[in-house]
């Protein structure tokens, strides 16, 4: 089971576990569950991301891939991520170089984890989980926010991590295109992300 699948919480007997969860534990619930996340202990339940946020993230797979092809490392969706020992987590994508591992990636073949913002996971996708991107040491981070009122438009922030902390480097605007060369060559339109 992947940490980053999916299944009703009513099937799963959360409060019976005594004391902070470990990986085995979290990787011995059967089934798919909502997005779920080990964070030094705690499980961290969100709502499994609704169609048009996977939309989004298959649009910006589909626009990184080449980039990615072209320097010899892949684009993946929803990869589970070992940041740390006790530290589970499941960016919506991820730029690596493949280490290998069909279960985990390794923060240090990661070049870039991106998220898309959504319902219920805005603040924890904008503030915490970049926190702990930052200090795996990602070098790179891309944050997508879609307008959550009808998903009609979409904006795009690329950071770069300096120091302990990211840095923004580039942004578009909905109708706007990102252009950068790193981590990988991107050209990202927002008007693409939301044709659906």
């Amino acid at each position: 089971m992947s940490a980053c699948d999916t299944r009703p919480l009513a099937e799963v007997s959360l409060d019976s576990h005594p004391g902070p969860w470990s990986e085995a534990d979290l990787l011995a619930l059967s089934g798919p569950l909502h997005h779920i996340e080990l964070i030094d202990g705690s499980l961290w339940v969100t709502p499994r991301p609704n169609r048009r946020r996977n939309d989004i993230a298959a649009a910006l797979l589909t626009a990184l891939r080449p980039g990615a092809q072209s320097t010899g490392v892949r684009v993946r969706l929803a990869a589970g991520l070992r940041l740390s020992r006790g530290r589970i987590v499941c960016p919506d994508l991820v730029i690596e170089r493949d280490s290998g591992d069909l279960d985990f990636g390794d923060p240090a073949g990661v070049l870039l984890a991106g998220e898309v913002t959504g319902p219920g996971v805005t603040a924890f996708d904008r503030g915490f989980k970049t926190q702990l991107y930052a200090e795996a040491g990602i070098p790179w981070f891309l944050l997508a926010e879609p307008d959550l009122a009808d998903y009609r438009a979409v904006t795009l922030h690329l950071f770069q991590l300096r120091g302990k902390q990211y840095s923004p480097v580039a942004a578009a605007a909905p109708g706007e295109i990102l252009t950068f060369d790193s981590p990988v060559p991107m050209s990202l339109d927002t008007g693409f992300l939301i044709d659906f």
